[in-house]
């Protein structure tokens, strides 16, 4: 049997495609070990399409997690920096874990999340890391739209969610351009998506929140002409599958979270954190306006290869 090691990283999209460098960099760490991700259930269409990870153990965040069988030699807490998850890691019980809490390893709050974890792993195992190699599988299935502008406008909280005005006016000025633009989101985000389709005048057809899976999403933005969104996990996608974006920033700075070198544009009118989960329009954000947008994704179009 092969020996197991268990990574923690129960959080969201974003998170999830962030901390894929150093699940790769992993890998090759423990190349004779099982990987086990503990990730939330929801994620599972698009932890398949990670090839470091084996395993995928559905995982609710900074809940128990359901191991059976020996503890795992090795967990890796790739979750945060406090107490709560390396409690969860250790209560399995394994051989060895790493860590920033308690370990020899130090967190520090302005690093890039991607280069946060490859050293935590590079660290604790001595392998080399690339924190941009950020790339996963292309779904098997076909994109709901080909060749499509991509414009989400939904994002977990107020304080990142730009206008929908404004997402609209950018979709009916790129609709006239042309293009053929679709509009993503959660279930939740549909009357979101639905008001900024009407707000575009786009046909219903464009609304495709709701209405994709996460597979079916990432074959989207896989296949995508360009991808338009605020800091959330569809950004990720697109740097996944590098396909050209405009990513509007307003808490959180893009050196913190934004995506690796690569087709992207990146707008941030800040001079420092905000609050990621307040309640109302981050100023940093709001002080993007509609005719830089549109200006930068016309900019990323004229500068697009298709996918191979």
């Amino acid at each position: 049997m092969r020996p197991r090691a268990l990574v923690l990283r129960a959080i969201g999209l974003g998170d999830m495609l962030a901390g894929v460098p150093a699940l790769k960099a992993l890998r090759r760490a423990v190349p004779e070990h099982e990987l086990v991700l503990a990730a939330p259930g929801v994620l599972a269409p698009l932890v398949a399409l990670v090839d470091a990870v084996d395993t995928h153990l559905p995982t609710a965040e900074l809940a128990p997690v359901a191991w059976s069988g020996a503890p795992p030699e090795v967990a890796v807490d790739l979750h945060g920096n406090g107490p709560a998850s390396r409690r969860l890691v250790e209560e399995l019980a394994p051989a060895r874990v790493v860590a920033f809490h308690g370990g020899p390893s130090r967190w520090d709050p302005e690093e890039q999340e991607r280069d946060r974890w490859c050293r935590l792993v590079a660290e604790a195992f001595g392998v080399a890391t690339d924190p941009d190699d950020v790339t996963i599988a292309v779904p098997r299935v076909a994109p709901a739209a080909s060749g499509a502008v991509v414009v989400h406008a939904g994002a977990a909280y107020p304080s990142r969610r730009w206008p929908a005005d404004r997402f609209a006016a950018v979709a009916r000025a790129l609709a006239g351009d042309g293009h053929d633009v679709v509009l993503t989101g959660t279930a939740d985000e549909q009357p979101l998506a639905e008001e900024v389709r009407r707000r575009a005048g786009l046909p219903a057809g464009a609304v495709l929140a709701g209405r994709t899976d996460l597979a079916e999403l990432a074959a989207l933005v896989a296949d995508a002409r360009l991808v338009v969104s605020g800091d959330t996990g569809t950004a990720h996608l697109a740097s996944a599958y590098r396909r050209p974006s405009v990513l509007l920033f307003g808490p959180t700075p893009p050196h913190r979270w934004g995506p690796p070198a690569g087709p992207h544009t990146v707008l941030w009118h800040g001079t420092g954190p905000g609050d990621p989960h307040g309640a109302e329009l981050d100023p940093a954000l709001a002080a993007i306006d509609v005719d830089e947008v549109v200006a930068a994704c016309r900019a990323r179009i004229g500068q697009a290869v298709r996918p191979g």
